[in-house]
């Protein structure tokens, strides 16, 4: 039951932070660029962070047979990468003018099915350890703000009112709590330890094809060098958490 309530208790607190949207109401557009690529580059690092001092690391626990551990990694991967090619889901973490997609239903969708794999793997992470799942779904929340910036951004420039932006976009980010839940009933009927892995090859693919091509634009060295800073905040954090966890 403890584990329930942490997987639920995540899925809330995700979707709550879709509301951060909101924030773009109060920024200006100059003060929202400067801000969104930092942000990015920061929940890049922690992803790889996750990845790799948290999620692999247990899921090759214990003598476990790597082959499969890299097998659901692999699948992780390309999971994202189909439905990124089919789905044409795109994260928008620009200024509104400069987002590629104009489809702003395709958004919404697009990232509720991210958000509800999303839920799946994380959840999975809570049924190993609680601990882990705390600092999975940590990483996950630091790629969540800048997106939802950028979607609520999105949805304006598309023609959506304020409220309707929000509320929306707070319903796309439930669909995690509905895979968090998903997974919790499922693991009481078959053994959901793959989505440990899962989950990692997620936040590689994200990280690698998503957020560092995003900010890896010769912006200048200052910049550069700004968001490289970020980049490794978010890896030593996360190695921090590692380190404090033991």
């Amino acid at each position: 039951m403890e584990t329930l309530l942490w997987i639920v208790g995540a899925g809330v607190a995700m979707a709550l932070i879709a509301l951060a949207g909101g924030l773009t109401l109060v920024l200006g557009e100059e003060a929202l660029r400067r801000l969104l690529l930092p942000l990015v580059s920061f929940s890049a690092g922690s992803l790889l962070g996750g990845a790799f001092f948290h999620m692999l690391p247990t899921a090759l626990a214990d003598g476990a047979n790597p082959l499969p551990v890299f097998a659901w990694l692999l699948a992780g991967f390309t999971l994202f990468f189909v439905l990124e090619q089919f789905l044409h889901w795109h994260h928008c973490h620009r200024a509104e003018a400069e987002c590629r997609q104009p489809l702003t239903y395709l958004i919404l969708i697009g990232d509720g099915l991210h958000n509800f794999l999303g839920g799946l793997a994380v959840a999975g992470t809570f049924l190993v350890d609680i601990r882990l799942g705390i600092t999975t779904w940590i990483a996950a929340a630091l790629h969540e703000i800048p997106q939802e910036l950028g979607d609520f951004g999105v949805l304006l420039h598309g023609g959506w009112s304020k409220r309707a932006a929000l509320t929306f976009n707070f319903l796309s980010a439930l669909t995690f709590l509905a895979g968090g839940l998903v997974t919790y009933f499922a693991s009481l009927q078959v053994e959901v330890g793959f989505l440990v892995p899962l989950a990692a090859g997620n936040f590689l693919y994200i990280a690698a094809s998503d957020l560092v091509p995003e900010v890896n634009r010769h912006f200048g060295w200052r910049r550069n060098l700004a968001h490289f800073g970020a980049f490794a905040a978010g890896i030593v954090l996360l190695l921090a958490l590692r380190l404090a966890h033991g």
